[in-house]
């Protein structure tokens, strides 16, 4: 299924074309094409992908996870002490400023969590929904008070609770702060214009010893280019110095061309298809019985599947999560090898001797879902695409009308089941299973930080999501990466990009010359 046609056209679209990336290395300028278009910089208001990114280059949080060891370790916070389950106290570095070069306060650290604890209207607000809100002690110490005993706390302060400066959003604007955003962080937003790209510039004020480091490289600049073929283009031709998340076919004509390099990351991303055991999306629906989700699940060649849009010598996941993750006891997943005799034998046995017509409802690549709709029809089930934008795909979910959807979740790059089971599960709009039990199963295994009685629940939540065969794990989703050889760039393990650690070859932290 790699598309070798597309190698032969992007080579070709190169050829002759000049290098230009020594002369952006000169101006100290390293040019990002992706796809996604960026209107509004605000990590709470925004849930795309490109936006995540791009927060963990301008904002900081109160610790920072190491994304080569996954340990949690100080950034805004210099030290941390669980009090009791529900009570988490932060001593404060003091001397960070802000990009304004106001300095940042425990005002700004306990206003952002009360903010982030009363707005239910943040994009992704459930993740947050264990946050009570914020005392000050002193300058130097918040509190922080939980709704709920969260054990994988520390990890959503890593990477999806961003501080703020207190109030600014109020006084000058949701707009005008999401178009010229204040951080802390080790890049400063230039005022957006609208037009969907980003530059972003050094902040020379970015306090010495982050485990962030020093930013080296001056600026970035993200330019959006929503056709993939384009995007990869743009670096073959010397228009863009670093591009991801293209096809794999693009490694081909990266190899051959003698000023880049191509290289798969790891991620915490799982694609998956969501089958609508509940019958939300209405009746005469033939995925409420066991026999069908069954069949549906032999007929998909997962191994295949995960050769084809997987990272190298990748396995089908048995289990509905990464095994990286905590929690992710594969062992107790009961899994269907694939099998189409038995997918037709199935779905006979359910009485469908002809099969059915299936819609998938997704926003996932083209080639993700006529592999899937071709494994499928093989047996019988005559599956029909809906192609939507990501947004009106979830829309379509909290109001129940997916029958079945083809998509991929990132956890918010927490390495933690506590990030996917629930969402799933947990009588979400996004749960298509609605099983009391192992809403609380899941449940309880997110009331305690004991990690026994944690791994037991999820373990037997593992064990009945599969037997059931509700929510079919596909494949780890990788990132490739192509960019000049004249960057020193290292993918990390979660796939979230930290532009903070590139550098051009042959420099030092901040562009100086060696």
């Amino acid at each position: 299924m790699r598309h070798r046609w597309l190698a032969a056209a992007l080579v070709a679209a190169w050829a002759g074309a000049p290098c230009t990336s020594h002369a952006q290395r000169s101006a100290d300028t390293l040019r990002v094409a992706w796809r996604d278009a960026i209107t509004r910089i605000d990590p709470y208001d925004d849930p795309s992908l490109g936006s995540f990114v791009i927060a963990h280059q301008v904002f900081d949080t109160l610790v920072y996870r190491d994304p080569k060891t996954f340990r949690i370790v100080p950034l805004l916070a210099t030290a941390w002490n669980w009090q009791d389950d529900r009570t988490l106290v932060f001593t404060l570095r003091q001397g960070v400023l802000w990009q304004d070069g106001n300095p940042v306060t425990a005002a700004d650290v306990a206003g952002t969590i009360n903010w982030v604890a009363s707005n239910p209207n943040l994009a992704n607000s459930p993740i947050y929904d264990w946050i009570a809100g914020a005392d000050i002690l002193d300058p130097a110490h918040v509190r922080v008070r939980l709704s709920r005993t969260m054990p994988a706390a520390l990890e959503y302060f890593a990477m999806a609770l961003w501080i703020l400066p207190e109030g600014l959003r109020e006084r000058i604007g949701a707009d005008t702060f999401a178009r010229a955003p204040i951080g802390s962080g080790p890049y400063r937003v230039v005022p957006l214009d609208g037009s969907g790209d980003v530059t972003l510039e050094r902040f020379a004020g970015y306090f010495a010893g982050s485990p962030k480091g020093e930013p080296s490289i001056a600026r970035i600049r993200f330019r959006s280019i929503p056709d993939p073929t384009a995007q990869l283009a743009a670096l073959l031709s010397g228009d863009a110095d670093w591009t991801w998340r293209f096809d794999p076919a693009g490694f081909t004509a990266i190899e051959r061309h003698p000023a880049l390099v191509g290289v798969e990351g790891g991620s915490l991303r799982l694609a998956y298809l969501s089958l609508d055991a509940a019958g939300r999306s209405g009746p005469a629906n033939p995925l409420t019985k066991l026999r069908v989700r069954q069949a549906i699940e032999a007929a998909l060649d997962r191994s295949a599947l995960a050769g084809d849009f997987g990272p190298p010598g990748a396995a089908a996941p048995a289990a509905p999560c990464l095994p990286a993750q905590f929690g992710c006891d594969v062992k107790e997943a009961v899994t269907m090898p694939y099998d189409p005799e038995r997918a037709r034998a199935l779905l006979r046995e359910a009485g469908f001797p002809d099969g059915f017509s299936l819609q998938i409802t997704t926003a996932a690549p083209a080639p993700w879902s006529a592999a899937v709709q071709s494994y499928l029809r093989a047996v019988g089930i005559n599956a029909e695409i809906i192609q939507l934008p990501q947004g009106e795909v979830t829309l379509r979910a909290i109001q129940g009308e997916n029958r079945a959807e083809l998509g991929d979740w990132g956890s918010y790059a927490v390495n933690d089941v506590s990030a996917i089971l629930p969402h799933f599960f947990g009588f979400t709009s996004e749960d298509y299973t609605r099983d009391p039990e192992l809403r609380d199963l899941i449940a309880d295994a997110d009331a305690t930080r004991d990690p026994a009685r944690r791994l037991s629940d999820y373990a037997r939540s593992i064990r009945i999501i599969t037997a059931n065969a509700d929510w079919l794990p596909l494949w780890s989703v990788p990132v490739p990466y192509g960019f000049t050889k004249d960057l020193d760039f290292t993918p990390d393990p979660d796939g979230v990009p930290r532009f903070f650690t590139a550098r051009w070859k042959g420099r030092e932290a901040a562009g100086v010359e060696q």
